[in-house]
């Protein structure tokens, strides 16, 4: 018999029962968290399950590899220009072209106002309930709904910055969600000046958001300490793209890896060369294939990606409010921050350093330019594409025949190559917080807080590699489990 426990519950749990935290809420897509008590009622294991799949790396098989960015879109809809990006990039691979300038920097400043948008929409929508709000507030309260009653000035912002973000979108790309703007050689129109013009009037407002969003979390960061300490507070590799300078990079730039201490493991890593330092491996417990770094093995080799690691991995952002926000922040946490918590400080950064870049890439006369798309056909059978989603690293590798057609398929999505630190950050909290002699709602929500601190996609990540859990569960009309087939 299991004993089921929601998010919203606050329950007794004898000594040798189990927990389930489903589902696990305000993240993208569907998950379950399974806490196991040993005898004495304390955490004995946890276990982190994404319990839904996709199969977009099989259903593509047959389809004209230039379709292949239109059809990736379609996983997400927070995320679909990061996608899109990914996947023109590995079709240019697959024509063998180099897009024209004009073309790279108006998929760059497609791409900024991606990073905007989906920053705003995790700090404010997903995560600012728990962290202005607080993680022990009435759970019926402790949304948007409590927030516009309580901090309705913080919420205007969020939903404003993401606007901001979303409606460059749509003027690049004629549509909000999926827009068909970017493909195979580089995008399909020039930019209007109008879109710049706009933009540049409407810049200065989503800056000054940001600031006064820094300035109240730097203020509110610091009374989290137990979260800080125990949120995915553990030494890992770190993996981001940088440039030839060591600067951030998200549209371009070369993979590098880090330890724990800062050291370079490994740096300027083409897209072509990935698969020297990145294996993938399947768990029993989720549809949620499991990257890890090749030369250091399964499963040791856990690294992180997303706005912490790439803080992390990067020498500097390469712009300059956001590189005195980085500099603060180190001041604050060190070189090298390990604590999961400190993602959404790296997000806001680095959506500052976005709005940034979006301000430089406007300014350039060649963002104009009317030169924007190269055309061929296959002169290559297999192509790479990487670029820094929101969330993390994400790689589109494709195979295509003589004429195109794709043979094969693989997708390693940010939330991927966070999985393994997911799971020992989910241990770490459940054993730091939950207390099987009296389990309150206040503790759970911390261990999905952990989850969220990460900002899954979960919709983007799971693209199953071999064999996978399945279970299928009998409950009785009063809850019990009365058969159960598979893993849970």
């Amino acid at each position: 018999m299991t004993t089921k426990t929601t998010p919203k519950a606050t329950a007794d749990a004898p000594a040798g029962r189990t927990l389930h935290i489903h589902p696990v809420s305000r993240i993208e897509g569907h998950a379950k968290i399974t806490i196991r008590l040993d005898e004495q009622g304390q955490v004995a294991d946890t276990q982190f399950h994404v319990t839904q799949v996709r199969g977009f790396e099989k259903f593509v098989e047959g389809r004209p590899y230039y379709e292949m960015p239109s059809i990736t879109a379609r996983i997400c809809g927070i995320c679909p220009v990061s996608h899109l990006l990914a996947s023109s990039k590995a079709c240019d691979s697959i024509m063998a072209v180099r897009i024209p300038p004009a073309a790279a920097k108006a998929r760059e400043l497609l791409h900024m106002a991606q990073f905007v948008q989906s920053h705003a929409l995790s700090f404010f929508h997903l995560s600012a309930p728990d962290l202005l709000l607080g993680m022990d507030y009435d759970p019926a309260k402790r949304n948007v709904a409590g927030l516009l009653e309580e901090h309705p000035d913080a919420l205007r912002d969020g939903i404003a910055l993401r606007k901001f973000g979303q409606t460059l979108i749509e003027r690049l790309g004629k549509e909000r969600i999926h827009p068909s703007w970017t493909v195979p050689g580089g995008v399909n129109n020039p930019i209007d000046p109008s879109v710049r013009d706009k933009t540049l009037a409407e810049l200065p407002g989503a800056m000054a958001i940001v600031g006064r969003t820094l300035a109240m979390w730097k203020k509110a960061v610091d009374g989290y300490p137990a979260e800080i300490e125990s949120f995915s507070n553990f030494p890992t590799m770190y993996c981001g793209n940088v440039g030839p300078d060591g600067s951030l990079r998200l549209y371009d730039g070369n993979l590098r890896f880090v330890g724990p201490d800062g050291a370079i493991v490994a740096d300027q890593v083409a897209a072509a060369d990935y698969a020297t330092y990145i294996a993938e491996a399947t768990l029993p417990n989720s549809y949620l294939k499991a990257p890890y770094f090749r030369p250091v093995g399964f499963p040791g080799g856990i690294y992180r990606v997303g706005p912490l690691a790439r803080l992390n991995v990067a020498d500097r952002t390469g712009t300059p409010l956001a590189d005195a926000e980085l500099a603060e922040y180190r001041q604050r946490y060190g070189r090298i921050v390990q604590s999961g918590f400190h993602y959404h400080y790296a997000r806001l950064i680095e959506a500052l350093h976005g709005l940034e870049r979006i301000g430089e890439l406007l300014d350039d006369p060649e963002i104009l330019g009317t030169k924007v798309r190269a055309h061929a056909g296959v002169n290559n059978n297999e192509g790479i594409g990487v670029i820094e989603a929101p969330r993390g690293t994400l790689i589109h590798h494709y195979k295509v025949d003589d004429n195109g057609a794709m043979t094969w398929a693989n997708l390693i999505v940010a939330t991927g190559h966070n999985n393994l630190a997911i799971g020992r950050g989910v241990e770490q909290v459940a054993k730091r917080f939950v207390n099987g002699s009296k389990i309150e709602e206040g503790a759970l929500n911390r261990v999905s807080a952990l989850v969220r601190a990460y900002d899954p996609c979960l919709s983007c990540s799971t693209h199953v590699l071999g064999q996978a859990a399945v279970v299928l569960q009998l409950e009785g009309p009063d809850g019990e489990i009365l058969d159960e087939v598979g893993t849970v």
